[in-house]
């Protein structure tokens, strides 16, 4: 009995039962907590979904510029310059293919990149840590700044949530802090003096390609144009939450709510929880990010029923484009491989 390959599928078996285990039961806890026909009763007799279209094609832009923003990288690390096109159809695959498995659509996009600009996997590798390492930093940064303007909401559900003690219990356990500095010193101790083992060598020679990928972020041409596509990036996620406020007439109040700056602080703390919750390995964040946006509006005083209907409604169509933009995808690919493999006429 081969116990490696037995260990190595059942590790690929979790991979992809995990996040849909996650996914299910959330979605069966939160049909358990509102009624399914109630949903669907809202989103037919109060949805305007003028603006659900709206939020559509800003969501395709968010992702052209993404995708405009890796070529930046791309290029900084030796990929030969790629059209705008195929920049977008990396990001379309991706987020089309993490509806099925979650980060699946992180290794296709490298693979691609990889084998079609003939460039090694682990540089591209270095570029998508990259990427998604500065995508951590603006969630930080935005999560303070909900700190301060949404600070009496916030503080609101720290206060009369079991859920909310419980995360400052953590942050203030001095033992969560000893076991991070046990682990990051035992993985350094790891790399540092047992090179002379094969297995801890490749995994080094792995990790430094990985950080010559990544560390192009602050020695590359067009640093000020990648913090503005970033910028771009997280304004048109931003706005596809504000844009959907319009959509129902209980989250359009909030808009005119007096304090909340034109529903800009209500859409900052929706975003903020949505953000976080994509942390949570599941399927293109079912589950996990429609509680924490039902969580987040009910804040601001807006029942289960009308915040499970907005995030089905907004998570739903966002999908179904994701679906269309992943198809658009698999087109432009066979076609490019068509077209690769056609023969040139001196070979002819």
């Amino acid at each position: 009995m081969d116990w490696k390959k037995m260990t190595t599928r059942a590790v690929k078996v979790l991979d992809y039962a995990v996040p849909v285990a996650i996914s299910a039961g959330l979605v069966i806890w939160l049909f358990h907590k509102v009624r399914f026909r109630d949903i669907i009763s809202v989103a037919r007799g109060e949805c305007d979904f003028v603006w659900v279209a709206v939020m559509m094609v800003i969501t395709t832009l968010s992702h052209m510029v993404r995708g405009v923003r890796w070529g930046i990288q791309l290029r900084a690390a030796g990929v030969p310059r790629m059209t705008v096109t195929k920049e977008s159809v990396s990001i379309f695959g991706a987020y089309a293919l993490n509806l099925v498995f979650p980060r699946l659509g992180e290794v296709w996009r490298c693979v691609y990149i990889s084998r079609t600009e003939k460039v090694p996997l682990s540089t591209v590798v270095g570029t998508d840590f990259g990427d998604r390492g500065s995508d951590a930093v603006v969630v930080v940064a935005l999560t303070l700044l909900a700190l301060v303007v949404a600070h009496p909401a916030l503080m609101s559900f720290v206060r009369h949530y079991q859920v909310g003690r419980d995360i400052i219990n953590v942050a203030d356990d001095m033992f969560l802090w000893i076991g991070i500095a046990v682990v990051a010193g035992a993985f350094w101790y790891v790399c540092h003096y047992l090179r002379r083992y094969r297995w801890v060598d490749r995994m080094d020679v792995s990790l430094g390609k990985i950080w010559q990928g990544f560390k192009v972020l602050f020695t590359m041409k067009g640093r000020g144009m990648y913090v503005v596509l970033t910028l771009g990036i997280w304004l048109c996620y931003y706005m596809e939450t504000y844009v959907m406020f319009q959509a129902f007439p209980f989250t359009r109040a909030l808009v005119h709510e007096a304090g909340s700056a034109w529903g800009l602080i209500p859409g900052l703390v929706v975003f903020v929880f949505g953000s976080f919750s994509m942390a949570i390995p599941s399927n293109g964040g079912l589950g996990p990010w429609n509680l924490a946006v039902m969580f987040a509006l009910s804040l601001y005083g807006i029942g289960n029923t009308e915040g499970a209907a907005f995030a089905m409604v907004m998570w739903s169509f966002q999908a179904a484009w994701l679906v269309v933009l992943g198809l658009f995808s698999a087109g432009y690919v066979l076609c490019e491989e068509k077209r690769g493999s056609r023969p040139t006429a001196a070979g002819a």
